[in-house]
């Protein structure tokens, strides 16, 4: 390993600094914004200090909201970004085992089959979709808001190819031992994956959070509104006036169970990304 000393560890650690200030300070003003007034937002220049009024700007959001309060779309977003991120690692990793593990005609073929789902993304299939999902009745309910989005050709192309590089002779000290398949996957190849899939957790997560086109189209009922889609109906239409403190506290709300998860799971994260545990 080079170290690095004089004046390029300063400047590293300078345009570091600068890159993070840069990042966090929409936030920090975003932050600043929900705990002052209306009129101190309406009249420059905007405070860069925090204000008095944390405690009622963010009650207020939280027992507030279009149609219905903060908190309950906020457990909207939190089930269904869970429900998303583990139907797409249990369905990937049970795909990717059968590909890889199972001989089988046409596997090599279903599995680019698989693949090339990539080039549909769900604003491509939408309509069709949502025929599907009203036909089943899942309109308004969290299984409408989780099923069509769990299958993930990505994350099964990821456990695949970590599950190519794990020596063929487990599996085959697994059959001499009287495994079965399944006993094979539990005991040996899912203890393997953990940090594959605590990584692909994290950004899955993010991916079901951030979801507004899908929730849109199939709530109507506003008590299934997800916290992305709130913080769109917040904003006024025509001469209303925006209450900009509460937007900015829910904004904030809403960043905070995707920060504890990404905050929580960063080792095995990082682990996930740049080390296959061979």
């Amino acid at each position: 390993m080079v170290e690095r000393r004089g004046a390029s560890l300063w400047l590293t650690h300078a345009l570091l600094i600068l890159g993070v200030l840069v990042v966090f300070f929409p936030i920090w003003l975003a932050f600043v914004a929900s705990t002052v007034t209306q009129p101190e937002i309406a009249r420059p220049p905007m405070p860069l200090w925090p204000g008095d009024r944390f405690f009622e700007n963010y009650r207020e959001a939280l027992l507030s909201g279009v149609n219905v309060p903060v908190a309950t779309m906020l457990l909207n977003s939190l089930v269904m970004a869970i429900g998303i991120a583990v139907g797409k690692i249990v369905i990937s990793l049970l795909s990717a085992f059968a590909i890889v593990y199972f001989r089988f005609p046409g596997r090599t073929f279903f599995f680019w089959t698989i693949f090339l789902t990539l080039m549909l993304p769900v604003e491509v299939r939408i309509v069709p979709t949502y025929e599907v999902v009203a036909g089943f009745g899942m309109l308004n309910s969290y299984s409408g808001l989780i099923f069509p989005l769990i299958a993930s050709a990505t994350a099964t192309f990821l456990f695949r190819q970590f599950f190519l590089t794990i020596p063929d002779e487990l599996a085959e000290a697994a059959r001499v031992d009287g495994a079965k398949p399944m006993r094979f996957f539990w005991d040996i190849v899912l203890p393997m994956s953990r940090t594959n899939i605590a990584a692909l957790f994290v950004i899955l997560f993010i991916y079901g959070w951030n979801q507004y086109l899908w929730p849109l189209l199939i709530t109507t009922d506003p008590s299934m509104n997800t916290i992305v889609m709130g913080i769109k109906q917040m904003f006024p239409s025509g001469d209303d006036i925006a209450e900009w403190p509460v937007i900015m506290a829910t904004s904030i709300l809403a960043m905070i169970p995707p920060v504890i998860v990404v905050v929580s799971m960063q080792k095995l994260f990082i682990r996930g990304l740049v080390d296959s545990e061979k």
